[in-house]
């Protein structure tokens, strides 16, 4: 062979070489960018395992505030005996809490109020002194007089600021009520959610279908309408068309369930709703609060416990139950999660996506707060 030959055959073999590299190359970047895809938007679809945060748990305990009292005139420690069972939010690149605190001088276990405190980390948060929501000589004295103002749950609007939901205690019934606020400092009361013939029902625990934009949770029209899971028995379900006034599902005057307890399971006595209800284009996933029967219950948990489940509804109907976990992904397991004010509770009701994870806080046996964090940096 000569030499132009020789330099022919060679730069032949070098361009199929360098063509085949290229072809190779292509085709492991086409591979990782599609896992990368993949793992984004599952990742930020909805969180998967929560690992609890044992490093800097409790998050939160009780507190020294004054607040001068408006309906008894009277200064009072607000949160000096317990603080629990949080909302959270992101605004302006940081966490706020939202929870439920208790004096010690009220009544029917102490009075509870709003606190908010702002995190810059998730994890060390700064308090106000005074609540943001609370018992006063207003419209709804009656029925938030004198138990309080407890357990909020609260998710942008897509109008504009956001919506909570929280339970008004009287002293003998539980009432879920709305609330509206622009910076989540100063609310405005919307009145019960249940209305007309259902208003004095025991009622709590309301829920908000949401679809995540961003770090904003934000209230979801599905079938025209935005939808609520509530209840701490069995759950039920409300509708609305301007996150305002709600209607709930019934029939012949009953409220119809929508999720139940079983028996044998972490949740045999009550199923109790979570933070928001998180819609994707695959599923509706519900994350809530299952209490464990004295007997007839899981035999591996204690009496009474509470752990943290997931159900899973039609994206395009939240009326329709389509899947459930069988195990509990969280349960009381710390020693402050096991001795409080109700011992054995790991009650989950706020969460956030944050620094690309999810950030999953809780009330731990009725007296401080927790958090569990799925994802990594």
């Amino acid at each position: 062979m000569n030499r132009s030959g020789l330099y022919i055959h060679r730069r032949e073999f070098y361009s199929h070489l360098f063509s085949d590299s290229i072809r190779i190359f292509s085709s492991h970047l086409l591979v990782l960018v599609s896992c990368t895809l993949l793992f984004n938007c599952t990742d930020s679809a909805e969180p998967g395992t929560f690992i609890k945060a044992d490093a800097v748990n409790p998050v939160l305990g009780p507190g020294s505030g004054i607040f001068l009292c408006p309906v008894t005139n009277d200064s009072v420690a607000w949160e000096i005996k317990d603080v629990f069972n949080p909302a959270a939010v992101v605004k302006d690149g940081k966490v706020w809490l939202l929870y439920r605190a208790e004096d010690s001088i009220g009544r029917f276990n102490g009075t509870s109020r709003i606190g908010l405190v702002v995190s810059s980390d998730g994890f060390n948060f700064q308090r106000r002194s005074a609540p943001v929501l609370y018992p006063e000589h207003d419209e709804m004295f009656e029925v938030e007089w004198e138990g309080g103002i407890e357990d909020p749950r609260v998710v942008s609007s897509p109008l504009g600021g956001y919506v909570m939901t929280y339970t008004a205690y009287d002293g003998k019934t539980a009432r879920l009520c709305i609330a509206f606020s622009d910076d989540l400092i100063k609310w405005r009361k919307g009145g019960t959610v249940l209305r007309n013939e259902f208003r004095n029902l025991w009622s709590k625990s309301g829920a908000i279908v949401v679809e995540r934009q961003g770090n904003q949770m934000v209230a979801k029209k599905i079938m025209d309408k935005y939808w609520m899971y509530f209840g701490d028995t069995d759950l039920f379900m409300a509708w609305s068309e301007d996150l305002k006034s709600w209607h709930p599902l019934e029939k012949d005057g009953k409220l119809i369930p929508v999720l139940s307890p079983r028996p044998g399971k972490f949740d045999s006595r009550l199923v109790e709703s979570g933070p928001f209800a998180l819609w994707n284009s695959n599923r509706i996933m519900l994350l809530y609060n299952g209490m464990n029967l004295d007997a007839g219950g899981d035999p591996d948990l204690p009496a009474g416990a509470y752990c943290s489940g997931k159900a899973y509804f039609n994206p395009d109907d939240p009326t329709v139950l389509t899947g459930r976990d069988e195990q509990y992904f969280l349960k009381p397991d710390k020693p402050y999660e096991i001795d409080g004010q109700v011992n054995q509770v790991c009650f989950i009701e706020g969460l956030v996506f944050f620094n690309n994870r999810w950030f999953l806080y809780y009330g731990t046996a009725d007296s401080k707060i927790a958090v569990a964090v799925s994802g990594t940096d």
